[in-house]
């Protein structure tokens, strides 16, 4: 439910993992991942990072992928022009967790990776995701308000304050 949601949302959903690729695709495939049926193994990527960028878009699942590799992977979505958020439990997805625009780590992970996460899902659900993604848009949308009502008055102070000084009135 929560990949369909995203997808819905136009949020491309990947799939990066050190298991074996047959593996990670076969579990995303039952997740609703789009092209999971068509994992990559990591260890057959180019290194370049502007060539990984292309090889990032033609697929959702990659597998044996090396903590080098993930960092390397966030580093190519962002070259892509795309906001990335990583979600992560292990030590190995730390260096991807702090070059991602948003870092995710399991509860239950390693001290190390919920250190540099900007958000812990502390039950360990990523099926909460949508409520923290409405939640922020929320959040956003408050900041939006009271930044027109911030920007209403104080056009209006400058206009009082000119009309003052033009017209020479008392205040």
């Amino acid at each position: 439910e929560t990949v369909a949601y995203f997808l819905e949302q136009n949020v491309t959903v990947k799939v990066i993992s050190g298991d074996n690729a047959a593996t990670v695709g076969a579990i995303a495939a039952q997740a609703g991942v789009p092209m999971a049926n068509a994992p990559v193994d990591a260890r057959e990527l180019p290194a370049d990072v502007d060539e990984l960028a292309s090889a990032m878009t033609s697929a959702n699942v990659f597998g044996r992928v090396t903590p080098t590799q993930k960092q390397q992977m966030v580093e190519a979505l962002h070259l892509k022009q795309s906001t990335v958020a990583m979600t992560g439990d292990g030590v190995n997805d730390v260096l991807a967790l702090k070059s991602a625009d948003l870092g995710i780590a399991m509860g239950s992970g390693s001290g190390a990776t919920r250190a540099v996460a900007q958000l812990v899902l502390l039950e360990n659900k990523w099926s909460v995701m949508p409520s923290v993604v409405a939640e922020g848009r929320r959040v956003l949308g408050n900041i939006e308000r009271v930044s027109d009502v911030f920007l209403t008055k104080t056009f209006y102070a400058i206009l009082i304050s000119l009309v003052t000084a033009i017209f020479a009135i008392e205040f």
